[in-house]
This record gives C-alpha cells, structure tokens and sequence, in this order.
C-alpha cells in the first residue's frame, strides 16, 4: 500500500539535495521509519493521527525526541501535501519540547583504555581495526562522528601531518594538525587495511569489513556495544552510561586543563579550540567546558590568583 509513499520519500530526498540542503543520515532513516509504520498501519498518506503516534515513540522517551522525530516528518508531509491535498502537516510546535543537553560524561585514560581493548576484542581483524582508529581518531581531535566516517584516504596528509575535514556541520571545511603519534597510528590502521582487504568499495579512509564507508547508525551501536564490554555502562553522569559524543567534550576538557596547567592565556587559545573544533561560536565551546569540576576549580583559583595580585 505504501509503494507509492516510498517512491515519493524518494524523490523527496533526491529533490532535497538537489536544492542544496542536507539531510542528516539520521533524519533520512527517520523518515523511512515512518513510511514502514504507515506500511505497517495500512495507511495511504500522512495523517496527523498517525504522525503523533509514530512520533511519540517510545511512550517513555523525553518530549524532546518525540519533536525531534515529528520535525522530519512536517518536511515531507508538506511535500506530499502539494502533491495530494488528502496529505495532512502536523502543525509547528505540535509537540513542544525543549531540549535539555545530556550532562557529559568525561573519559578518563582508563576509560579510554578499558574501551580501545574492547574494540580489539572483536571477533573479525579488520572492524577490530578500524573501531580502535576510529575511538583514537575522536579521542585525540576532538571531530564529531560523521566527520571522521566522512573522510576520505585522500584526506589523510602524512607528510605534513593534516587531516582535511571537508563540508562538516554547518558546511565549514577546516585542517586538522595531527601529533606525530596519531599520524603514525593511521599509518599503521592504513597497512592493516591494505593487508586485509587491498581494494575496498569505497575511497573512505575507515571501512568496514566488507569495504565499505561505515554508517552512522551501526557506528553508534557498535560503539555503545563496546562501551558495555569494557564495563562503562554505570559510570556515566546520573547513573547513565557514556555516549560516543563524551569523547568530543573530553577533548576539548583535557585541552583547556593542559593550557591551565601549563599557565598559558586560556581566553587568547579558545577562539583557536572553537576553529579546531569546527564551532561556529565560541559560545558552543564554552558549553562544553562548564561540565568539568575540575577546570571550573582551575579557572576560579586563576581568578583569585588574579585579584590577589591587584594592588
């Protein structure tokens, strides 16, 4: 009944990225969520009466994650509006939910530890592989995940020791200089790979077993799964366990104490850490700080040492 629904979800999409706009892998596959549930629910179109209950799936879930899942849904409902009148579009703010940031959990190096052996317990050598750069990848850059599964091997400058993250949140391109050590793990990552499968589908720099760019959604799975293996689920902030976005926060924590340990001019250096963080404000990255007990107690015996010396 829903053949129809899924050929125009598909033009939806191809004319959405023709006009220039990007979708998030995880908006797309929301979206094909909701044509199984009409598949499932025999409907023909989009009602509002089926958008809401779909939405607001699971019915323990936060408010806001039932908005999140409607908003996509609105996008396409109002394409398919103009093409059927019988398509109904939940109203803006159907669900009003404001989004509450999860507290951040903080790896710590046996944390970080506890979770690359983890990923070197999978079964199949090359995901073992690929899992660990990846988890390395994040934890000394700081890059969101669909950064470093976007990049390509080409992007990858050994020599000059750069890491090219092109068209990222926001569309900003921006170079990442790398230590010696971490362009010395992806070489390594890069002769395990070449070893074991010479001629992957996919010019991506990390793979999948098969040779393959790895996808977002089985990303985070497996990530999740390797946090539970390495016995990091009861550690988190309130009781929950890590998530795979805490290694961005923990970057950028661990950089701003080094400078404080260091005595360096923090507020001159964090414009620099918002640009390598790709942040379009550096209010964004100020938000990533305020979780730390630790930096905050630094910043304010700076402060008293600061006023001490006043005359």
């Amino acid at each position: 009944m829903t053949a129809p629904l899924r050929r125009a979800l598909a033009d939806y999409l191809t004319i959405r990225r023709a006009l220039g706009f990007k979708l998030v892998a995880r908006a797309e596959a929301l979206l094909g969520q909701f044509v199984d549930y009409l598949d499932a629910h025999q409907a023909g179109t989009v009602t509002i009466e089926h958008a809401v209950a779909w939405a607001t799936l699971p019915a323990d879930a936060d408010p806001w994650w039932w908005a999140l899942r409607l908003s996509p849904v609105r996008g396409f409902a109002t394409y398919l509006h103009s093409l059927d009148p019988s398509a109904q579009v939940p109203p803006a703010r159907l669900i009003p939910a404001q989004h509450r940031r999860a507290t951040p959990h903080l790896y710590s190096d046996a944390d970080l530890a506890a979770l690359l052996a983890a990923a070197g317990r999978i079964s199949r050598p090359l995901p073992a592989a690929t899992y660990q750069t990846l988890l390395g990848l994040l934890a000394v850059t700081g890059m969101r995940v669909g950064e470093a599964i976007s990049l390509d091997r080409a992007d990858l400058d050994p020599d000059a020791g750069l890491l090219q993250v092109r068209e990222g949140k926001f569309g900003k391109s921006r170079l990442l200089p790398l230590h010696p050590s971490t362009v010395t793990a992806l070489a390594g990552y890069l002769r395990t790979r070449d070893q074991l499968l010479p001629q992957p589908a996919t010019p991506a720099l990390l793979i999948s077993a098969k040779g393959n760019r790895l996808r977002y959604n089985r990303v985070w799975e497996t990530v999740h799964r390797l946090i539970h293996n390495a016995g990091l689920d009861s550690v988190g902030p309130a009781g929950g366990p890590p998530r795979i976005h805490d290694l961005r926060h923990s970057f950028a924590v661990a950089t701003v104490l080094g400078w404080y340990r260091d005595g360096a001019d923090v507020q001159a250096q964090l414009p620099r850490l918002s640009t390598y963080l790709g942040h379009t404000d550096p209010k964004h990255t100020y938000w990533y700080l305020s979780a730390a007990p630790e930096l905050l107690a630094l910043a304010e015996q700076r402060l008293e040492t600061h006023r001490a010396r006043r005359p």
